[in-house]
């Protein structure tokens, strides 16, 4: 079984050298998708009024809910070939490469639908301000519009990463975040389109990563190439795609349910608020990057060696990846903590926005080595085959138990405060669930008896 050009077999090797190695092409690649987010709200914010920033701000929760579902059962799909890679079974990996596909173009058209058709009632449930709602409202149009291009760039992403291939998207990824800014930049600074600009400036420069992944795997020479023809229904492979997958998407959402439910109350508070909140999403997404980063890297790791039965490089793997994980969080955190004001006034110019963004800052950052945590552990069940324990972790305390904590604690203390500490909760709750369970269950043989 040779592998294609830029692949990387995990079974083999230093666990850190390999870890690292898979990892910065992808730590790299997330930075550029911040740059998306990033260039969209640093142009509105300086050449858009207030309102334009905060209409896109209020679409985040959104956004992440409607598309999550489907990025995140791609992810886990990706498991599924992972698992046969590792095993060295050529056939398996043709199938479920296939599947994912065949799976992506059906949730394109379904997330594609539902954005159009079910958004606007749901935004205007999330109680986003009147003079916001028209802009917030054509955003979302746009962006589902063209959100297949989101969809399947991830799914080509999860296809090409499993083989152990991370490079190649980064490559891709780069060329797209220039032609985004670049967008950006006219639409919006020169041309004056406001939020309409900064919508198709990441529509299109997301369809640009999308064919270029998509030309890369047409051209492989060997059965890791996607046909046409052979997208086709397998029942028994696409029913191990959505049970690995689909608690991994369930759970994307569900974070999503509970976020929204949070943006919900932070609207309450008004246009300032918004936008604080907003810059503060910006920068945290840059917290985010090692973590997410290894999120996306465990699980191929996990699965290749699992699939090898190399198991206590598995788990070797799963204790580097975590620590590396919390240690770098924590330490962007407390960065962030100290250069909170500077870095808020970067998207926000009114100071009652800042001063929203700040106090936001100031309570979240110390505790991101929980969040970390909690994430990387989800990545070690998901490579694991384990991914319904994370979902239904998520589903009790990232949604249940945020949302309870919002509903009431907002009642007895009405301070904007008070939802800024849903999050430091949930993340050290769930970091005990996952820690107890890592300890406790014998995780590393889930798919003994499955191949």
């Amino acid at each position: 079984m040779k592998a294609n050009q830029g692949m990387m077999d995990l079974t083999k090797g230093s666990i850190a050298k390999g870890l690292v190695q898979f990892t910065i092409p992808v730590i790299f690649g997330q930075i550029l998708q911040q740059l998306y987010s990033i260039a969209d709200a640093w142009v509105l914010g300086n050449y858009a009024d207030n309102t334009a920033f905060a209409a896109v701000s209020s679409t985040n929760s959104l956004i992440f809910l409607m598309i999550g579902l489907f990025n995140g059962t791609a992810i886990g799909g990706g498991v599924v070939i992972s698992r046969y890679f590792g095993a060295k079974d050529e056939k398996g990996v043709e199938m479920a490469i296939h599947t994912n596909v065949l799976f992506g173009l059906i949730a394109s058209v379904l997330v594609t639908l539902a954005g159009l058709f079910l958004i606007p009632q749901m935004i205007k449930l999330m109680k986003v301000p009147e003079d916001v709602l028209p802009q917030s409202l054509l955003y979302f149009r746009i962006y589902f519009a063209g959100s297949a291009t989101v969809i399947l760039y991830n799914v080509f992403t999860s296809i090409m990463r499993a083989l152990g291939d991370s490079i190649h998207p980064l490559y891709y990824l780069a060329f797209s975040s220039v032609v985004n800014v670049v967008l950006d930049l006219l639409l919006v600074a020169k041309f004056h389109q406001g939020v309409a600009g900064a919508a198709f400036a990441t529509v299109l420069s997301q369809g640009l990563s999308m064919l270029l992944c998509l030309m890369r795997m047409r051209k492989s020479k060997d059965y890791t190439r996607i046909s046409w023809k052979k997208i086709k229904w397998y029942p028994k492979m696409m029913k191990k795609v959505i049970q690995q997958g689909l608690p991994a998407g369930i759970q994307n959402s569900v974070i999503s349910i509970g976020n929204v439910v949070i943006q919900t109350n932070i609207n309450a508070f008004g246009e300032f608020a918004m936008t604080g909140s907003g810059a503060h999403s910006k920068i945290e997404g840059f917290v985010f990057i090692p973590i997410t980063s290894m999120v996306l890297t465990l699980p191929t790791f996990i699965s290749q060696n699992l699939g090898a039965k190399e198991y206590d490089r598995a788990k070797k793997g799963a204790l580097f990846g975590i620590l590396t994980s919390v240690i770098l969080a924590e330490g962007i955190g407390l960065i962030v903590y100290v250069f909170s004001p500077q870095l808020i006034h970067i998207f926000a110019k009114s100071e009652e926005a800042v001063r929203y963004g700040v106090i936001q800052e100031r309570i979240m950052t110390l505790f991101y080595g929980l969040m970390a945590f909690s994430h990387s552990a989800t990545g070690v069940l998901r490579g694991s085959g384990r991914s319904i324990v994370p979902m239904v972790t998520m589903l009790g305390i990232w949604c249940g138990v945020r949302v309870l904590y919002v509903t009431i604690a907002i009642q007895i203390v009405p301070v904007f405060q008070t939802i800024c500490w849903a999050y430091p909760l949930t993340w050290g709750l769930s970091s005990i669930v996952f820690l107890i369970y890592l300890l406790k269950s014998n995780w590393l043989h889930t798919y003994d008896n499955m191949m």
